[in-house]
Order: structure tokens, then sequence, then C-alpha cells
């Protein structure tokens, strides 16, 4: 994934990251003390406008201060990023229009109210859940010639 995202320019945009929580857990956020993260599928979608490359690089690794809601499940052993969804160019709003689009999509559920969305009171959360791993093919079909599918394969 680290050599894909090399070649990405311009350097800020929208992502979407699909992890694996492979054990259930909970995390020491405030506002999320007590919420259950299941095992299972996961689609996060964020916004980095300045410094995408250096944004997605650091969620894929482990080893970080905690910063953003979205660092308390990718700091985590029980979790993988297994592919990148890259809107390379794209402006804050299709953050949310992905977001309201996930949250219509049949076999994906919000997982937590208010993860992820603290800039963006619009969207109801911007991390879904699913017990399966299928549900981004809508998404490629709907905007594939804007995004580029990094698979984990790539590293």
């Amino acid at each position: 994934m680290l050599k894909a995202l090399k070649t990405i320019e311009p350097d800020r945009g929208i992502y979407i990251l699909l992890m694996k929580i492979y054990a259930d857990f909970e995390i020491g956020a405030k506002k999320f003390i007590g919420v259950p993260f299941k095992a299972g599928y996961y689609y996060y979608v964020g916004s980095a406008q300045k410094n995408l490359k250096s944004r997605v690089s650091r969620h894929l690794r482990r080893d970080k201060k905690v910063h953003w809601h979205i660092d308390h499940l990718t700091s985590k052993e029980e979790t993988d990023i297994y592919e990148l969804i890259i809107f390379p160019g794209a402006a804050k709003e299709l953050e949310c229009r992905l977001a309201a689009e996930m949250m219509e999509m049949k076999g994906l559920r919000p997982a937590v109210p208010g993860f992820g969305n603290s800039d963006d009171r619009r969207s109801f959360t911007h991390l879904f859940y699913s017990g399966t791993k299928d549900y981004h093919s809508h998404l490629f079909l709907r905007y594939q010639s804007m995004a580029l599918f990094i698979p984990s394969s790539s590293v």
C-alpha cells in the first residue's frame, strides 16, 4: 500500500479504510467508553485536504500517538487495514456524500454514532460495519472513474 501511495497526486482528497477486526474490544476514548467494537468488517470514510499520503500512511502504522477517533482502531493488534479506496483531489463534500451513501447500503450499518465525524455535523457517523467483506463493490462501480483501489497485496 505504501508504494502505491507515493504515486498519488494531488496530495489531498478523501479516503476509505477497509478494515477487519478479528476480536471484540472496547476503546478508551471518553466519548465511546463502553461501546463494543465487534469482530467483522469496518469501513471508515476520512478526509485529508492536505498531506493525504502522510495521513493515510499514519493510519497504516500501529505505533502512533492516538489523536483521531480512527486511531483507537488502527493502533490495535486486532485490526488490519486490508484495502484503501482513495479519491485524489476530491473536496471535503465527497466525504459527507460517501458517508450518506454508505448509510443507505444494504448489509452495511452505522457502527458507532458520531465516530469520526466531529468536523461533519451532517453525517451520523463515518464508520460502518458489516459481517462480510463484500460491500465496497458498489462504491467501485459508482466511483471507478475517480477512485484508486489499493489492496493490501500491493505492499
